[in-house]
């Protein structure tokens, strides 16, 4: 009975205050899924604001998962230019090649084929099937993590673990109106909920927030400890070309394009040529360069001056920076 009010006054506060946002147009069904799909997909690691105008140009040079399957990849990366996190547009665009060969062109609506989707983690699915399905998920994002620690007063590490996070979100109950209610979560805790100076007074479930009754609204963090690793990175050029290879070896970077590397367990007289932070790893970086290119699977040339011709993380194109600038 008390999640049933909560849901009601959460989304009484939503039908007041939700934000006109692209994705959320009234639309066919089949648009509304691909909608989802693709700001889904964007609006992973991306702020709503920054998302809005690239969802508009995406939309209105790839209207349907048919164009993003056969897209010309240069093409495709110049419309998604900005956004950054590249490896995001390959899955999307390996997602709509899969949905076309193995689901006849549509979304699958259920949980477990759509974590076969490359790209797609279990947020992502529970969003798709809560937003786009109307199926009675509840995504646990930034914004409705926020909003849950607050309202339970979750501080301990024990509390703010993702699975038990999980297990607490039952308090926020359900609503046959699945697709507005999860969205309506997101936007209390975008709008109301903000990580600094959280809008109490306007918060439609305030009342019962554990945090406000106690005037503490900080939030506690999963502190990770740093790690310390070292690689060597091989360098292998060829006129004004870079040899990079498909990253399967390491699950930092995974499938994506790298320079060829190994990593040093416990090496001495280790003189770093530059330091690299990822995450919670400290990445110490020797640099080794050689003449003759070894033998690697899915390896190819990269010309330096055509960075932005290819898919390139970050790591990869400030290697390169380094490289030009210490020639």
């Amino acid at each position: 009975m008390k999640e049933q009010l909560v849901t009601k006054k959460i989304l009484k506060w939503y039908d007041l205050n939700k934000r006109s946002l692209p994705w959320r147009k009234n639309v066919s069904f089949q648009k509304r899924l691909y909608f989802t799909l693709v700001s889904e997909f964007m609006l992973q690691q991306t702020q709503v604001a920054t998302v809005i105008p690239y969802f508009n140009i995406f939309i209105k040079n790839i209207p349907n998962l048919k164009v993003l399957a056969t897209i010309n990849n240069n093409k495709l990366i110049k419309l998604w230019e900005g956004l950054g996190y590249y490896s995001r547009v390959r899955n999307l665009k390996k997602t709509a090649q899969e949905i076309i060969k193995n689901y006849n062109g549509k979304l699958p609506s259920n949980f477990e084929d759509l974590l076969s989707l490359p790209g797609v983690g279990h947020y992502t699915a529970s969003a798709i099937l809560a937003i786009a399905f109307n199926k009675p998920y509840i995504p646990l994002d930034g914004n409705i993590e926020r909003v849950l620690k607050r309202y339970l007063y979750l501080k301990k590490d024990k509390d703010i673990q993702k699975d038990n996070l999980i297990k607490k979100k039952s308090i926020f109950g359900t609503s046959s109106r699945s697709s507005d209610y999860a969205q309506a979560l997101m936007e209390l805790g975008a709008l109301i909920c903000k990580p600094k100076n959280p809008l109490c007074h306007q918060c439609p479930i305030s009342n019962n927030c554990k945090s406000l009754k106690k005037k503490d609204f900080d939030l506690t963090k999963i502190t990770k400890k740093n790690i310390d690793k070292y690689f060597l990175l091989k360098v292998y050029k060829k006129d004004q070309s870079y040899l990079l290879i498909k990253n399967t070896k390491f699950n930092f970077l995974k499938n994506l394009t790298i320079f060829p590397m190994e990593e040093l367990l416990k090496p001495k007289n280790f003189n770093e040529n530059l330091n690299f932070k990822l995450s919670n790893m400290n990445m110490n970086i020797k640099i080794q360069y050689l003449k003759n290119s070894g033998k690697f699977q899915e390896s190819y040339w990269v010309n330096e001056k055509k960075l932005d011709n290819y898919m390139l993380p970050s790591f990869t194109k400030k290697i390169v920076k380094y490289l030009e600038r210490n020639r």
